[in-house]
């Protein structure tokens, strides 16, 4: 097991298997020294933790809990793509979407649910640039969805 599996096991978390998309896209595409995430949700056994939008449906919290299992599961696919998460040498950057309720600007503290795992994990090789947008919706109405790009070692 390596070093950082320890450190997830450290914080309790468990990867998920990945599984087949459902639709035309692959969950990760390598290039170079870069991986690419496709959008991934806040899935736990196949079923959404939450649906609905920040700042009606949801709170906060719960926003910030989906967005670490929206991490988790990213993570995932990015060891599968890998081998291990290892041979990730830095967290470059975090693209995210919040399905927020007409005025909802708190999107920034939802994503916050997010980028603090990564930093948990990887520590200041966690540390990324980010965008976090508001959207009026998202698919099956999840509440967040994220996108990773994330720098592989030499050699790896």
């Amino acid at each position: 097991m390596g070093q950082i599996e320890q450190r997830l096991q450290q914080l309790g978390i468990e990867l998920p298997e990945v599984g087949e998309p459902k639709f035309s896209y692959i969950p990760s595409r390598r290039t170079g020294n870069l991986v690419y995430t496709s959008g991934m949700d806040c899935r736990m056994n196949g079923v959404l933790m939450y649906e609905g939008k920040l700042g009606s449906d949801l709170t906060i919290e719960q926003g910030q809990e989906a967005a670490r299992q929206v991490i988790i599961n990213a993570l995932a696919v990015i060891k599968h793509e890998l081998g291990t998460l290892d041979n990730v040498s830095k967290v470059i950057k975090m693209l995210a979407f919040v399905n927020s309720a007409p005025g909802f600007a708190d999107q920034p503290y939802v994503i916050n649910g997010a980028s603090d795992l990564l930093i948990e994990v990887f520590g200041e090789a966690g540390r990324h640039a980010r965008s976090a947008i508001g959207t009026s919706d998202l698919p099956f109405h999840t509440p967040v969805e994220i996108e990773l790009i994330v720098e592989v070692k030499d050699g790896a």
